[in-house]
């Protein structure tokens, strides 16, 4: 029986997967206070609507802004102010903008303790692949993600569990070529909050209404309970 049909016998029927927001959400929740953390395209750039109120997070985009918060209204919008993604944003009092060579001083620098990836495929040792090209160039390629991957203190990806067309994102190894080896340390998806172990992949959390024998049949890697 295929993965997918053991999957929805297993409890994939009654899951409550996570949207976008609510991964971003998720994540954004345990960002520490007082954390430097760059956000990279996709659904990761999302984390700055939801970092709690409460909470000092300094968020940093690599084409030069520094205090980077949520996404505007749209009577509020600065055109001259976006992401790295091309997405406006606001800035935070207190922000700052600096040339493209400063904001890579500070990522190559060691000076982040988080960068937020997406990612295609990351493997159960913390290798993971997050780039691609396009036909007509309209993709940004690997852009800044290389120098993020090894600049930064921890890496967290946030990405689909599985493909369109079902396979899993979490691998024993990785397919792709690699960004970087060996860096992820947690795996935010639709489905699960999982953390990279030296051991391989630990469910943290699932979506509501998941069995963890349906996560499983969903992913090509073992996976083993938190205690």
């Amino acid at each position: 029986m295929k993965a997918h049909m053991r999957a929805e016998l297993n409890g994939l029927a009654a899951c409550k997967p996570w949207t976008r927001d609510e991964i971003a959400a998720r994540a954004a929740r345990d960002i520490p206070e007082g954390f430097y953390v760059n956000l990279g395209i996709g659904i990761p750039v999302l984390v700055a609507n939801y970092v709690p109120a409460e909470r000092e997070v300094i968020i940093h985009s690599e084409n030069g802004v520094l205090g980077m918060g949520p996404t505007p209204e749209p009577d509020k919008i600065n055109r001259w102010l976006i992401n790295a993604s091309k997405k406006y944003v606001t800035l935070v009092p207190g922000g700052s903008y600096m040339h493209h060579a400063d904001s890579f001083a500070i990522i190559r620098g060691g000076h982040l303790d988080l960068c937020v990836l997406g990612a295609f495929q990351v493997a159960e040792n913390g290798d993971f692949a997050n780039w691609l090209t396009s036909a007509d160039d309209t993709m940004p390629s690997v852009g800044g993600a290389m120098d993020l991957a090894v600049g930064a203190k921890q890496i967290w990806v946030l990405m689909e569990h599985t493909t369109k067309t079902g396979g899993s994102r979490l691998l024993r190894r990785c397919t792709y070529p690699l960004t970087a080896p060996g860096v992820v340390k947690r795996v935010y998806t639709n489905l699960a909050v999982i953390d990279v172990a030296a051991d391989g992949f630990v469910v943290r959390e699932t979506a509501p209404g998941l069995t963890f024998a349906a996560l499983q049949d969903l992913t090509a890697a073992p996976l083993r309970r938190a205690n």
